[in-house]
């Protein structure tokens, strides 16, 4: 590649953030480059950049193409960060800061704490390094094989169900692979931390599981954020101020971040979703209108001709593809959408839940809602799913909120986190 200044390398880079991150610290072409396993010969021989960062799967590979290595990257045998300098290329490795500020974002204390490391990569060394630094009593790698210094899956469940903190360095649960999960959380009666390097989806199936069980959990886009901009400081020979990094995560996790409004059939959620959107100039999704859309029939048709469990396929179906597919949208879903764990896991991994309640008194039955035809049948699905809105939400929107009123609650939580 010509005229490169500044990038990341690696193999498959559609997740990647990075660009953006780079973009919001400082003012300097970044650029993604995908190289396969034969070309990287080529393109770390050429020498044809400024400074580059390398992820997955050559943070080792490209180590004998340097010509200086700082003794954490040397030590750890992985490097993140490489700058050419004159006619010398140097390599560091800032994911061991960024990881360090994860780890302690979650667990703010470890010593003495058992850790389990997921993994037996270059992130799991990094993790490995940080972990020593922090006095914790027993630091256990966990890997698919056992070998020497790495036990298996099996091992993990049977003698460290004590474990305290857990960390995944797998790319299991990394988009488009949504669904995957490195480990049962259940079999881990003392757990009090999760950390996940995966950063795309924001929450991975494991930080999903582990907030339901009220467990401290966070995926890796802070850690993306703190190594950016430790990379950033090497690029460009500057100090960047340490607040920088809860500032970039926070618009960076504002833009990737769903909206995502549930609620009773008639609550207004297609109504405040779409002056939210336009307010905040993010596009709108309604999963309704989506299935009508995917289907060819109305909602009571489809009932009417399919029943309820066809539809809750169809629903599930669309739920998927839109939390796959969209980032940084407001999405109203149908009265019924929180009934499946798996469409709250889905929405969770992408978005933040606002629970939009209406008293039911000011809930009109309609033709249009199969399951609402009446006063009767609107009271029991109310009080069937009440509890669930409630459980599954993030924020709860009190019912006496007008539709503009809740418009500028959103948006005053949504941006203030």
């Amino acid at each position: 590649m010509k005229n490169m200044q500044y990038g990341l390398i690696g193999e498959k880079l559609s997740h990647s953030f990075s660009k953006e991150v780079h973009a919001a610290l400082a003012d300097y072409d970044y650029r993604l480059v995908e190289l396969s396993r034969d070309g990287l010969d080529s393109f770390m021989r050429s020498r044809n950049f400024k400074a580059i960062n390398v992820t997955v799967p050559y943070k080792s590979a490209v180590i004998p193409y340097l010509d200086v290595i700082d003794d954490t990257a040397r030590d750890i045998g992985a490097v993140n960060t490489v700058k050419c300098i004159g006619d010398k290329l140097y390599g560091y490795n800032t994911d061991v800061l960024g990881l360090r500020d994860l780890i302690l974002r979650v667990s703010p204390e470890t010593r003495g704490k058992t850790v389990l490391i997921l993994g037996s990569g270059g992130t799991s060394k990094t993790a490995h390094a940080v972990c020593s630094s922090l006095d914790p009593r027993e630091i256990v790698t966990v890997g698919r094989v056992a070998r020497d210094g790495v036990i298996d899956y099996e091992s993990a469940y049977r003698d460290y169900s004590h474990a305290d903190l857990i960390i995944n360095t797998t790319p299991l649960g990394t988009y488009p692979d949504q669904d995957a999960c490195p480990i049962d959380l259940s079999s881990f009666d003392r757990l009090s931390g999760v950390v996940d390097v995966v950063y795309n989806p924001l929450r991975t199936e494991l930080v999903v599981s582990a907030k339901k069980r009220g467990i401290a959990a966070e995926g890796g886009l802070y850690m993306l954020v703190s190594q950016a901009v430790h990379a950033c400081e090497i690029f460009t020979e500057t100090v960047i101020a340490p607040e920088r990094v809860s500032a970039v995560f926070s618009d960076i996790r504002a833009s990737k971040e769903n909206i995502i409004l549930v609620g009773m059939p008639g609550c207004g959620k297609s109504t405040v979703g779409r002056l939210l959107a336009k307010e905040l100039g993010r596009p709108f999704i309604d999963t309704d209108e989506l299935i009508v859309e995917r289907d060819g029939r109305p909602i009571p048709q489809i009932f009417a001709e399919n029943g309820e469990s066809y539809f809750r396929e169809l629903e599930a179906s669309v739920i998927r593809d839109v939390c796959l597919q969209s980032r940084g949208a407001v999405i109203a879903t149908g009265g019924g959408a929180v009934l499946r764990e798996e469409n709250v896991h889905a929405m969770k991994r992408v978005g933040r839940i606002y629970f939009l309640d209406r008293d039911i008194e000011n809930i009109r039955p309609t033709a249009d809602r199969p399951l609402s035809l009446d006063r009767e049948a609107l009271s029991k699905r109310y009080s069937e799913r009440y509890p669930i809105y409630c459980a599954v939400s993030d924020v709860h929107l009190t019912p006496d909120e007008s539709v503009n009123a809740r418009v500028q609650s959103i948006k005053k939580e949504f941006l203030s986190l």
